[in-house]
């Protein structure tokens, strides 16, 4: 079993209890939020220090971080030692079991309240980055692979406009729904995917042209926003 073979049992498990679950955010393996509640869950497929770092740093973010792992074959001695320190560590455990119907999950216990400071900076980034996507396009647990961002989402809507308006001020593209950090995205230019012509006004280059229709649900999106606000 791999890492990203939890994540589609742990989000439904979520999704079932009312949150609104996206994967790998600011290196988050999931996060659910639902009202002003926020959840984190750090996926492995064992129990090690690796996973007990990673979700300690989190409780920085949240009050409420878990752990999620496939549920041991055998309730040993060691497993038992295991549950006392996620306990002392105020980590809450959830279980993913494989039976004839499927993947499911049980929750062992919740996290107690985490009495650590909180940084409230990296808080914000995270909300920021969940409420920014349209959706949730990645896999938790997920490594090498290319991740669906608020950022590239914002790149591909503007690959697609300059796409269709040829050279084009970030005005001009803000007009069009593109939003307020669009002049950073064509200057900082991450993807190479935007050249500057002259001062003020950007074109899309062939690499951004191929690159931005790779991501296909995306990229209709942004045909139906880019056509939308044409009729509007």
């Amino acid at each position: 079993m791999l890492e990203t073979d939890l994540s589609a049992p742990v989000k439904s498990y979520l999704e079932g209890h009312g949150y609104q679950v996206n994967c790998e955010v600011k290196n988050c393996d999931i996060v659910a939020t639902k009202d002003d509640d926020v959840i984190v869950v750090e996926l492995k497929t064992s129990i090690n220090l690796t996973l007990i770092v990673q979700a300690t740093n989190r409780q920085t973010l949240s009050d409420s971080v878990y752990v999620a792992v496939p549920a041991p074959n055998k309730k040993s001695h060691h497993w038992r030692g295991v549950i006392t320190v996620l306990k002392r560590l105020e980590l809450g455990l959830l279980l993913v079991e494989t039976n004839p119907m499927g993947m499911t999950v049980s929750k062992q216990f919740d996290p107690m309240p985490y009495q650590g400071k909180k940084n409230s900076r990296r808080r914000r980034a995270l909300l920021t980055e969940v409420a920014e996507r349209s959706g949730d396009y990645n896999i938790g647990g997920s490594t090498k692979t290319m991740l669906m961002t608020a950022y590239r989402e914002n790149a591909i809507l503007i690959a697609y406009c300059l796409s269709q308006l040829g050279p084009t001020s970030p005005k001009q593209l803000r007009q069009h729904g593109t939003g307020e950090k669009t002049t950073g995205i064509l200057s900082n230019n991450h993807y190479d995917w935007f050249q500057r012509v002259e001062k003020g006004v950007y074109k899309l280059t062939d690499k951004g042209e191929v690159e931005s229709k790779s991501f296909k649900v995306i990229y209709k999106k942004a045909i139906t926003h880019f056509k939308n606000g044409q009729q509007g």
